[in-house]
């Protein structure tokens, strides 16, 4: 058994839950936020037979998707924080495969 930890673009999330539960997989969502931009994220929680977790990863990268987004930076010139704009890519999904010891439904 293994523990799928993924993090997700909120954008993301419906269409991934969506598509793993059709295929059989039951998931626990949570609602997160990031540190890099206080976004909101969704945490995808999934114990997972260690023969479909390369099932599951691929159907995580398949319904998430990266994307670019404006966002304000400040730097500092001569003792000035202008808000300069910058694209950066945000969504797509950050995935942890996890060895569980012991799993037991109470």
């Amino acid at each position: 058994m293994k523990l799928i930890l993924s993090i997700l673009n909120s954008d993301d999330a419906s269409a991934v839950l969506r598509t793993l539960t059709k295929q059989g997989f039951a998931a626990t969502k949570m609602a997160t936020t990031g540190g890099f931009l206080m976004a909101g994220n969704v945490t995808i929680l999934m114990g997972v037979d260690e023969d479909r977790v390369q099932q599951a990863i691929d159907i995580i990268k398949e319904q998430s998707h990266s994307r670019k987004q404006m966002v304000s930076t400040n730097s500092e010139v001569n003792g000035y924080y202008p808000r300069v704009p910058a694209d950066v890519v945000v969504g797509g999904a950050t995935i942890f495969v996890l060895d569980i010891e012991h799993f037991e439904r109470a």
